[in-house]
Order: structure tokens, then C-alpha cells, then sequence
């Protein structure tokens, strides 16, 4: 059994969002939740979200017990860069990329090893 959890167009960028994601990948859910609300990072609050609803997802579709979860996969993709024009000298323009990111998170009753 497995619960997903997607959150989309989050305005992080991807490599930022990794550094979080890695410290929860197949940990336990509560110890999840721990690293996640103790990290002093712009992403930690998405990512922790998205896992809760992962948890919320698990106990109310598949009413599983929640001390038996844990992250199974999580991964954070690129989304569609927004992008900026910023004005520069003699009339030219450079442009700026704001990068988004989508945050998967999967939760499961077994250890994925």
C-alpha cells in the first residue's frame, strides 16, 4: 500500500528543495516530521505539508496505522520557469529565471531498501 502526496508550483528552486528531501528519504514518518519542522530552510514548510498530506492521504484512504509509515520515495521535479526581463545597459535586457518546483511525496507500511 502506498499514498502519494503532490505539491505543485511551489516558487523554490529544485536544487534547494533537494537538500531537504534528502534528509527525509526512508526515514520513518514521525522522525520525517521532526527533521523536516526543525529545519531552518525556505522549503522545509512545503515539504512538510505535502507530507502530512501524504500521512492524511494513507490513514483516510487505506486506514493504515500512522506509526507504521514510512517515506518511501519522495522527489522534487522542475517545473516552467517563470521568467523575468531585467534592463540593462545601451537598451538590452538580461533575462531572469525564477525556477518552481513540484514536490512528490510517497508513503507506504514497508521500508523500501
Amino acid at each position: 500500500m502506498e499514498a502519494r502526496a503532490i505539491t505543485d508550483s511551489v516558487r523554490i528552486s529544485p536544487r534547494k528543495v533537494r537538500l531537504v528531501v534528502d534528509a527525509i528519504r526512508g526515514k520513518n514518518v514521525n522522525a520525517a516530521l521532526r527533521v523536516v519542522s526543525l529545519c531552518n530552510k525556505k522549503a522545509a514548510r512545503p515539504i512538510r505539508k505535502t507530507l502530512e498530506s501524504a500521512i492524511a492521504n494513507a490513514e483516510n484512504n487505506y486506514d493504515v496505522d500512522v506509526d507504521q509509515l514510512w517515506v518511501v520515495g519522495v522527489y522534487v521535479d522542475m517545473r516552467r520557469s517563470l521568467r523575468r526581463l531585467k534592463p540593462r545597459a545601451m537598451g538590452r535586457a538580461d533575462i531572469i529565471r525564477r525556477p518552481m518546483s513540484r514536490i512528490t511525496v510517497i508513503v507506504g507500511d514497508e521500508r523500501s531498501e
